[in-house]
């Protein structure tokens, strides 16, 4: 009777291994995130975060005495938050925006609105951009609007007309605004000071040269810091008491740093370098003072200005309670006695929670996805290697589970968009977890062109369409090749957006390299994404075109999928959204059409109200599906975790 119980127990244990073993559901690495952002009031009252209801993005209010008391506020039952700040301990700005598509968000309406902390009083408060809070005046926040008429532009040579930005002061109870200065140049970014005065604006000239003003308190005016292009010196905060403003700044020897100067001074004092890596942010404390610098060299990274300090040592205790997490305050009471801290992985899309400085204990919040189960998801494992010309290039290569250390797996090329200033970080990634589940090892590269490693790096990307950045991709596939990482005879290349191009030009230019090519929302013709598309629908658009793609109608040709195709071999799957405006369909429709009048069969999957990437979740559960039947299809089936356990490297399900 006993061993009967026991083979009952033992069965059991191993249905239960059996079910662990099996891999997350598509439509569960498909669905929007729980909760995107949590922020605690001034006072610590209150928590106002965003979390999904009916598939839209809501505004939630929470008294932190009694969480279950909060309120739900959705403005129009089809719109999505897609921002909020605490203007004062009683009054919340938001956005909102419509989720009728782009890639991974809403497109945000451009108007502000503003609630009480219980939920009553919403009123739509004006067309405005959001600039900042102001601590002391609980009745207004700094905003930014488009001030009617254009204005000429000369200072660079080159005659170009804007229509400038208004700063003014907008009252979070009446949507009444009063106009401080009009700012200077064709700005696209504001750093304001703690007591409603913007300091610096920073924008670009005609010839798309980053240009930065400075604004003294009781002047009329702006002055331009010559400077600051030639030695890449851009203004990123102020401290809480306005003291200090920090800047990012070069190194002598052309790496990275930031500095601390005096805001009526111009010497500065570097307080981070990195020979390599140039910093993402600036680390925040408990009451939201800048205590350090965010970087990543691979995983993130904190480098904390004051290790004796009451909030690095807090944080490092909260790190050392998460380990091979990353763990960030991103909101704090005034007085720093509660804070928002968020904790993430590669793994792990991560949770809030609410740390009580007093009493030192930790409340988990808001998951962002609870149906997650971290410990069966892939993990990124950073990479660095050399270009071909001997350019040092990084990235990751994602595992399937259990198999970090198989040699010779099918491997997809996972390309990033942008592709200039964008770059693959050591986040939580679906579409990246879709593929690494299902047994395909995954590679991103950040080429020339990404961000994170400077100007200099950025620019090198430029004009290299289909040139030096798509053979940075080529060299990221040769090197997990030779390092025995990919089956060299199963291998995918995929990518959206800027990426979707670079797969396809990867299978026409490096045709026995790649078995399958898969664009998503891609552009297949060079020419044609110079005049087509809301990029080039700007004076804007159009520089920025100029400088990083160029003019030549005859190399854009050359580079251009459409064109090449005599060079295809690759199995291919296009994804098109009907409805989107950066990459109209017609690139993915022209490309779909050449292939079919040289009778090369391939997957198609278009989903007419579906915009620069898909939304909705039944329709990226369906592109997850088909991704992975795709590839199964083109390079085999991909490995278990069953066979890492079993030793196995040869086998697949």
């Amino acid at each position: 009777m006993v061993l009967r119980h026991w083979i009952v127990a033992l069965l059991l244990l191993l249905f239960v291994a059996v079910l662990r073993a099996e891999p997350v559901s598509l439509g569960e690495l498909a669905r929007h995130p729980a909760s995107q952002d949590a922020k605690i009031s001034p006072d610590g009252k209150y928590l106002a975060a965003t979390a999904v209801v009916e598939g839209h993005n809501a505004l939630v209010l929470l008294p932190v005495a009694d969480m279950k008391a909060g309120r739900v506020i959705r403005p129009n039952k089809n719109d999505d938050v897609t921002d909020f700040w605490w203007a004062s301990s009683t009054r919340v700005v938001f956005t909102t925006g419509k989720s009728s598509g782009g890639y991974d968000a809403p497109l945000d309406s451009g108007l502000l609105l503003a609630i009480d902390a219980d939920g009553g009083n919403t009123k739509v408060l004006g067309s405005a951009r959001f600039i900042a809070t102001i601590p002391n005046d609980p009745d207004e926040i700094l905003v930014a609007s488009l001030k009617a008429g254009t204005v000429r532009d000369d200072a660079a040579n080159k005659l170009a007309y804007y229509q400038p930005w208004l700063v003014s002061r907008m009252d979070v109870h009446s949507g009444n605004m009063v106009s401080i200065t009009t700012a200077p140049g064709n700005i696209s970014e504001f750093i304001a000071d703690h007591q409603g005065r913007v300091r610096y604006a920073i924008g670009e000239d005609a010839n798309g040269k980053k240009r930065v003003f400075k604004h003294l308190p009781g002047s009329n005016g702006w002055n331009e810091m010559q400077k600051a292009e030639q030695d890449q010196s851009y203004p990123l905060a102020f401290n809480n008491d306005d003291s200090v403003v920090y800047f990012s700044c070069p190194t002598a020897g052309g790496g990275f740093a930031v500095c601390s100067s005096d805001p009526m001074d111009v010497s500065r004092e570097t307080v981070w370098s990195n020979p390599t890596i140039s910093a993402t942010g600036l680390l925040r404390g408990m009451a939201g003072d800048i205590i350090g610098v965010d970087f990543v060299d691979g995983r993130p990274g904190a480098a904390l200005f004051d290790s004796n300090s009451a909030d690095a040592k807090t944080l490092v205790m909260l790190m050392r309670q998460f380990p091979g997490e990353s763990v960030r305050f991103i909101s704090g009471t005034r007085d720093g006695q509660r804070s928002i801290v968020y904790v993430y992985a590669d793994a792990d899309p991560g949770t809030f929670y609410l740390y009580d400085h007093q009493a030192n204990k930790l409340t988990s919040l808001l998951p962002c996805a609870p149906w997650i189960d971290p410990t069966q998801m892939a993990g990124k494992q950073p990479i660095e290697f050399a270009a071909r010309d001997g350019l040092k290039l990084r990235g990751y290569v994602s595992f399937p589970p259990g198999r970090e250390s198989a040699k010779h797996l099918p491997m997809v090329v996972y390309v990033h968009g942008g592709p200039f200033g964008i770059y693959d970080t050591w986040d939580f990634d679906p579409m990246v977890q879709a593929m690494a589940t299902r047994g395909y090892a995954v590679l991103q590269v950040n080429f020339r062109g990404s961000g994170g490693l400077g100007d200099k790096f950025m620019a090198a990307g430029y004009r290299e369409w289909g040139g030096k950045m798509q053979d940075d991709v080529t060299d990221a596939t040769h090197w997990a090749i030779a390092q025995g990482i990919a089956d060299q005879q199963r291998i995918c290349i995929f990518g959206a957006s800027y990426g979707g191009y670079a797969a396809l030009e990867g299978a026409v230019k490096e045709p026995d390299l790649y078995q399958c090519a898969i664009g998503y929302v891609g552009v297949y013709d060079l020419a044609l994404m110079s005049y087509r598309g809301d990029v080039p629908q700007s004076v804007d658009g159009e520089r920025f075109l100029e400088k990083t793609l160029g003019n030549d109608t005859s190399a854009l040709a050359q580079r251009s999928p459409i064109n090449q195709l005599d060079r295809l071999k690759a199995k291919v799957m296009l994804v098109v959204g009907g409805k989107d405006e950066r990459v109209p369909p017609v690139q993915g429709r022209n490309l779909h059409s050449a292939l079919l009048k040289r009778n090369i069969q391939h997957e198609w999957l278009y989903k007419p109200n579906e915009m620069h990437g898909f939304y909705d979740e039944a329709n990226n559960t369906e592109l997850y599906t088909k991704l992975v039947q795709f590839l199964a299809a083109s390079i085999g089936p991909g490995v278990t975790t069953t066979q890492a356990n079993s030793g196995s490297s040869a086998t697949v399900h």
